[in-house]
This record gives structure tokens, C-alpha cells and sequence, in this order.
């Protein structure tokens, strides 16, 4: 990111897109991918390397649904463990100098949150059937309005906390780096002392 807040734009099909997130994005997968291929490359009863540490993550994400969804809920784990390692890797690409994360581009948190939020949703009316649309009828009938404005304006809260977030950090970086000039040279007396 050289200037905040400037993005360079490609135009294609008639559409416009965020150079710099498109590549951060596909450089982000790369990662998650390798770490993936490393991690499962050489499978061991006992594990090590890269191997250990992913089943230390995938074990307390298990934990983390088993507390939260129930055992039901554990054929969605190998979607919610991959958007976990996509968000984790993403935001620390972020604390790279020169680097920008994908998700300091609202575009991005957005449609990750209104992904999550339409899954939530989705399977709400999937296992709960009735019973999930009955409950924005609670406690009285009359909280319905405030039950749908609450819906709608969860993926824009998520999504503006994860952008505001990550830029503000990123930001951060960009001044903390102008403040202190790391490629200055050595002055030549401390040199002979």
C-alpha cells in the first residue's frame, strides 16, 4: 500500500476490480495451500513439523465447534477451519511491510460476512425449519422489526470491524515505518567507538 485509502484499478468485462486485493488475495490462498500440502505431505501417527502445528489448530477449532454447534456440527468443519487459516493468513500478510492484507479492502469483509451471515441463515432454516424463523418472533411479536434490523445489520458491523481493523493496523505499520528510517545508513562514529 503506498498511499492510504489510493487503489489501483484494473477494468475488465465492465467491471472494476481492486488490483492489489485481487493479488493479495491469490497470494493469501498460495499460503493456506502450502501450508496445507506441508502439513499433510508426510502424514505420521506421531506428528512433527508443520504437521503438529496444524493439528494443534484443526484440535481447537474442533473443541472451539464441539462447545458452540454440538457434535452435529462438525461436518462444517472443514469449511470453518479453511476460512479461519484464510483470515489468519490474510491479516498477518498485512503486518508485512509493503504488504496489504485483502481483508483492508471492505469489498472483501463484506462478502465474507455476508457469506457467513447467509450460511448462519441458511442452515437456521435447514435444521431449525420453523422453529428458526419462530425465534425473530421472540419475545413478542411486535420485536420482529428489530429482530430483521439486527440481521441486516450484522454483516455491515462484521464487516466494518474487520476492515477498520486491519487498515487501522496496517496504517500503523505505514507511520510507525516513516517514523523510524530503518535504511538510514550507520553515521560513521559509531563506527570507531
Amino acid at each position: 500500500m503506498h498511499e492510504i485509502g489510493v487503489r489501483e484499478v484494473i477494468q475488465f468485462a465492465g467491471m472494476t476490480f481492486n488490483e492489489e486485493t485481487l493479488i493479495m488475495t491469490w497470494i493469501t490462498m498460495a499460503v493456506v495451500l502450502l501450508i496445507a500440502i506441508l502439513a499433510t505431505r508426510n502424514l505420521q501417527l506421531i506428528p512433527s513439523g508443520w504437521q503438529n502445528v496444524l493439528e494443534m489448530v484443526v484440535v481447537w477449532l474442533h473443541e472451539q465447534m464441539d462447545a458452540t454447534l454440538g457434535p452435529k456440527g462438525r461436518w462444517l468443519a472443514p469449511m470453518i477451519i479453511t476460512l479461519f487459516l484464510f483470515l489468519l493468513v490474510s491479516n498477518w500478510i498485512g503486518l508485512v511491510p509493503k504488504m496489504a492484507s485483502p481483508t483492508n479492502d471492505l469489498n472483501t469483509t463484506l462478502g465474507l460476512a455476508l457469506f457467513v451471515v447467509a450460511l448462519v441463515h441458511g442452515l437456521g432454516l435447514y435444521i431449525g425449519g420453523t422453529k428458526y424463523i419462530k425465534h425473530f418472533f421472540q419475545p413478542t411479536p411486535v420485536f420482529v422489526i428489530l429482530n430483521i434490523i439486527e440481521e441486516v445489520a450484522k454483516p455491515i458491523t462484521l464487516a466494518f470491524r474487520l476492515f477498520g481493523n486491519i487498515l487501522a493496523g496496517e496504517i500503523l505499520i505505514i507511520i510507525l515505518l516513516k517514523l523510524v528510517p530503518i535504511w538510514m545508513p550507520v553515521p560513521s562514529v559509531l563506527w570507531l567507538a
